[in-house]
């Protein structure tokens, strides 16, 4: 048999547990909302768990007994939905996927790639550990600066914002 060459997902000595600058990052974001930028700082080069699951992908009837059974089945990643949002679900651990759906099986992932399956299953959040011990939703401006690679989620830090604002005052001879 030939040897084949599976690259390293960069994650060979991971041990499924959460990073502790994360889990102290949330924990601290979960008593003070103000530290949310520390928060972005810890997600930014942090490792994630996206889940995927397993789905019925053709039922076959036995025409003996009449009883069904699964005849295709496929893996997916799961996303969640509220009304017209969308969003992806994430976890820090293995023990925090395990509390949502402990079938579930982790991929584990650098945000930036979580980010591109989020966009790409057309979500406009990434839920972090959503059974717990903190759930977190990166949505809005803070998903956007770490999809940038910023991890300051204010106005003033968006270069959309400042040539927006510079657009606005530039034929204002007295504002500089």
């Amino acid at each position: 048999m030939a040897n084949k060459n599976i690259p390293d997902p960069g994650f060979s000595e991971d041990d499924g547990s959460a990073d502790p600058r994360l889990s102290a990052a949330l924990a601290a974001w979960s008593q003070d909302r103000s530290k949310e930028p520390e928060l972005l700082a810890a997600l930014k080069d942090a490792r994630l768990l996206v889940p995927v699951v397993a789905v019925l992908g053709e039922v076959e009837t036995d025409p003996q007994t009449g009883l069904k059974r699964e005849k295709t089945s496929d893996m997916a990643v799961p996303t969640l939905r509220a009304g017209d949002r969308r969003a992806l679900p994430a976890f820090t651990s293995i023990a925090a996927l395990a509390l949502w759906d402990p079938a579930a099986r982790p991929v584990a992932v650098p945000l930036h790639q979580a980010l591109a399956a989020a966009a790409h299953e057309k979500a406009d959040t990434v839920v972090l550990d959503l059974a717990g011990p903190v759930t977190y939703q990166l949505t809005g401006p803070a998903l956007l600066a770490l999809a940038e690679g910023r991890t300051d989620a204010g106005p003033l830090a968006d270069p959309a914002v400042r040539e927006a604002v510079r657009a606005a005052v530039s034929a204002e001879p007295a504002v500089l």
